[in-house]
């Protein structure tokens, strides 16, 4: 059996000086990991656009949020709404009448039948790109709360840093550029 007298001894007679090392007491306070956060941002973002990055505590995030879902949704209403126009101006032609908003006052049309037809089919892929669209960053605002919730966990403190370096050399009369990377134990 070893003892701190042997350790000592083997120390002092292999040459090697006893340094005192002083470590710094920094009281670091670390939260613990909760493994269900990512998964609650998401299902609160799925739930109502926005809740999950209030979950995360970043709040600048939720007009920017309800802004990009908002725009997508008011162009697919728009894009409906003129589809619909145009496909009633087209059904009120084909029972023969001609009395729809497109007609125009003379004996010739403002917009032939197959102008009607191209305008439907213009505003139907219009109305597709916009609801494909608005599901996209909805499905963004899912990936958003549940990436932010994954970092807001990650170890971010002065233990480990990576910096960048700029030093004037001198002796060559030239500038050098690095990174500096602290670990500290």
């Amino acid at each position: 059996m070893f003892s701190q007298e042997d350790v000592k001894q083997d120390s002092t007679s292999l040459g090697l000086d006893r340094e005192l090392v002083q470590i710094d007491n920094a009281i670091v306070e670390r939260k613990p990991i909760d493994p269900l956060r990512p998964s609650k941002a998401a299902f609160y973002s799925a739930i109502l656009p926005g809740l999950g990055q209030a979950y995360n505590k970043k709040y600048w995030k939720i007009p920017i949020v309800w802004g990009a879902i908002g725009t997508g949704v008011y162009f697919y209403i728009r894009n409906d709404n003129q589809f619909d126009r145009f496909r009633d101006a087209y059904k009120r032609r084909l029972a023969g009448f001609t009395d729809d908003e497109f007609y125009g006052d003379g004996p010739t049309p403002q917009i032939s039948d197959d102008g009607l037809i191209r305008a439907q089919q213009q505003f139907r892929r219009n109305k597709e790109v916009s609801l494909l669209v608005t599901i996209g960053l909805y499905a963004l605002n899912i990936i958003d709360a549940n990436v932010d919730a994954h970092l807001l966990q990650f170890n971010v403190d002065e233990n480990l840093t990576l910096s960048p370096h700029y030093q004037y050399n001198e002796l060559e009369n030239s500038s050098d550029l690095g990174l500096t990377l602290n670990f500290k134990f």
